[in-house]
């Protein structure tokens, strides 16, 4: 049978325009998935590096640097199941001051404990053994902070006071979550030049006392732990 030439171009033009419809389809498709997934992508970024935020020793400087401008408070309260503690931060240590509002505004030292407590010496506190402490510390950050021997501040009695880190650490730098209080009645100057101090305690020696007469195990940590209830910023206006 033959086919006329007409009905064979005819047949040609069908089966031309039929894939250039199919491609059509194809190239619409493909652009409209583009565009949905693009912003999904970025909007996930951007939430990541906010949450993933932590202090390190490459950050912290400059992050005090700046939180000192707009966080001037220099008077804190700590509630123990003993009494109060209150302290005053000195302005002439600035890092160690705005670390210690920054913790306080971030509710670090609730639950932690007067862990270290040598009656005639010193209590320290800041640190525990519970995990919800550590995640704490975790979710906060990785750092130390420099020390800041020479601002005319000795051991005395009722002086606040950073400790070293315990790992290998010539310069002496800070362990940021701890601090301790000279209880001793003619302090400890055996620590000068060795530990920051960077505040002072204004009202309640008497607390201070109590704790660091209380019985201790041979690690120095009261037999009935001691926590911290709560650390507040006290308005002085």
């Amino acid at each position: 049978m033959k086919i006329s030439k007409q009905i064979f171009l005819a047949f040609v033009i069908i089966l031309l325009n039929g894939c250039n419809s199919k491609n059509s389809k194809t190239e619409s498709t493909s652009k409209k998935i583009e565009v949905e997934v693009i912003p999904e992508v970025k909007i996930s970024s951007e939430k990541s590096v906010e949450k993933e935020f932590r202090l390190t020793d490459d950050n912290v400087i400059d992050f005090l640097f700046d939180y000192e401008k707009s966080n001037k408070e220099n008077h804190v309260r700590i509630y123990t199941p003993f009494g109060i503690i209150e302290i005053l931060l000195y302005n002439n240590t600035p890092y160690h001051r705005s670390n210690f509002i920054y913790l306080t505004k971030k509710k670090y030292f609730e639950g932690t404990q007067f862990y270290r407590v040598i009656n005639d010496f010193v209590i320290q506190a800041g640190n525990s053994d519970n995990i919800k402490v550590s995640k704490k510390r975790r979710d906060i950050g990785k750092y130390l902070l420099p020390n800041d021997f020479n601002k005319g501040h000795t051991h005395k009695r009722g002086m606040v006071s950073m400790p070293s880190s315990s790992v290998d650490n010539p310069y002496k730098m800070a362990s940021p979550f701890e601090f301790f209080i000279v209880q001793k009645k003619d302090g400890a100057h055996h620590l000068n030049g060795n530990y920051t101090i960077f505040g002072e305690v204004i009202d309640g020696m008497e607390t201070v006392d109590i704790i660091a007469n209380l019985p201790t195990d041979n690690r120095d940590w009261p037999l009935n732990n001691v926590y911290i209830n709560k650390v507040e910023i006290v308005n002085d206006n």
